[in-house]
């Protein structure tokens, strides 16, 4: 009579090591951590996490969850286990829609697990200005914002430092920094803004 086996570990859905890996390291790269620092932070061996990344090992449930919260994020989320499509499309006039004294912003993505960009729409009356007392930017130490100037003139000062922009002009800045932008043209301007969590660590 054969001896009886252990069950197998429980691994992530079949076919799914490749992929897992390819995000583990996309995601540890955005966060600029090397797999020593990632390994710290999750108790998982750096050649181990290593393996994962190139696809040579699928992880098992516990692994992975170590791993996920390294990267800040629940098992779920890495696996991807509670989004149900690939695409998101967020409708014109379905979207949050925020005011705060003559500013006017929308956000343009629906919140998705484990998200680490934001993308916003912004309208700024004549002569108003974001970052006052009841509108402070509150981003993440290592956060990077960049913006995109659809229509009209717009300022941005950074750190005390005063940028002038025109349509059709970008720029891209330390969003952990003080900073706010403003409006002295006499007509309402329009800006995209894209704030990535977590780019610039140390």
């Amino acid at each position: 009579m054969s001896s009886p086996t252990a069950p197998p570990q429980a691994t992530p859905r079949e076919g799914t090591a490749p992929s897992v890996g390819r995000r583990i390291r996309a995601l540890r790269e955005a966060m600029d951590l090397s797999l020593r620092d990632l390994g710290v932070r999750s108790g998982v061996s750096a050649p181990m996490l290593s393996q994962v990344e190139r696809g040579e090992t699928s992880p098992t449930l516990a692994v992975a969850a170590k791993i996920a919260a390294g990267l800040e994020l629940t098992l779920s989320q890495l696996l991807r286990l509670d989004e149900g499509e690939h695409v998101a499309v967020s409708r014109a006039g379905a979207r949050r829609t925020l005011e705060r004294g003559g500013h006017r912003f929308e956000e343009l993505p629906p919140p998705l697990p484990g998200q680490r960009a934001d993308v916003s729409l912004h309208t700024l009356d004549a002569g108003a200005s974001t970052g006052g007392r009841d509108d402070p930017p509150m981003h993440e130490p290592g956060s990077r914002e960049t913006a995109v100037v659809l229509a009209g003139t717009l300022a941005l000062v950074v750190d005390g430092t005063r940028h002038e922009l025109t349509e059709g002009d970008s720029v891209t800045f330390d969003a952990d920094l003080p900073h706010h932008f403003e409006n002295e043209g006499e007509e309402p301007n329009r800006f995209l803004a894209v704030i990535a969590a977590g780019l610039r660590r140390g």
